[in-house]
C-alpha cells in the first residue's frame, strides 16, 4: 500500500501548477511520534506532500507515460512548525520540463491562500527514470502512477471540470 499524504487538488493547470491540501488532524499517529507531548508533523512529511503533489503535476504533463521519481531536494527551508488543525497547502510550479525529467518550486501554505503563513519554501527535481536510468530494468506497467494517485486528480476533475 503506498501512504498518499495529500487530500484533494483544488487547483490543476496542466503542465503548469497545482495546488493539493493536506487536513491536519490529532488522529494521525506519526504527529505523536517526535515529540509526544507537542505533536507537529515531520518536515520530511511536508516534503512528501510536495513531492506528490509535484509529481503527479509532471506526471501529468506527459499523459502519464513516463515513471516519475523524486530524484533530487534543491532546497527545503521551512519558516514554522505545522500542528494538527492546520491545513496544509502545497502550491507546485514547474520551472522546467523535458524528456529527462523537470524541476518545480514550491511554497506550502497553513491555509488555503496565498496571505495564510508560510510553512516551507521547497525546490524539487523529478526523473524520468526510464530515459535516465540506462541498463535498469524497470516493469513495463506504471508502478508510480497508481490508481490512489490518479484518483486524486479524477476527484478533481469530477469536481471541477478541466481539459487535461
Amino acid at each position: 500500500m503506498r501512504w498518499i499524504w495529500i487530500d484533494k487538488f483544488v487547483s490543476f493547470n496542466p503542465g503548469k501548477s497545482a495546488t493539493a491540501v493536506k487536513n491536519v488532524t490529532l488522529a494521525e499517529e506519526h504527529l505523536h511520534d517526535l515529540y509526544p507531548a507537542f505533536p507537529i508533523v515531520p518536515h520530511s512529511l511536508i516534503i512528501e506532500g510536495m513531492a506528490q503533489t509535484a509529481g503527479i503535476l509532471v506526471g501529468q504533463a506527459r499523459n502519464f507515460a513516463e515513471k516519475v521519481i523524486l530524484a533530487k531536494i534543491g532546497k527545503a527551508k521551512f519558516s514554522r512548525l505545522t500542528r494538527p488543525g492546520d491545513t496544509l497547502s502545497f502550491s507546485a510550479e514547474i520551472e522546467q520540463l523535458n524528456e529527462n525529467g523537470a524541476s518545480i518550486r514550491g511554497l506550502v501554505r497553513a491555509g488555503l491562500d496565498d496571505s495564510s503563513p508560510l510553512v516551507a519554501e521547497i525546490e524539487l527535481m523529478f526523473s524520468h527514470i526510464d530515459k535516465n536510468l540506462a541498463g535498469l530494468e524497470f516493469p513495463e506497467h506504471n508502478f508510480v502512477f497508481t490508481e490512489q494517485f490518479t484518483e486524486l486528480l479524477e476527484t478533481y476533475r469530477l469536481a471541477a471540470p478541466i481539459a487535461i
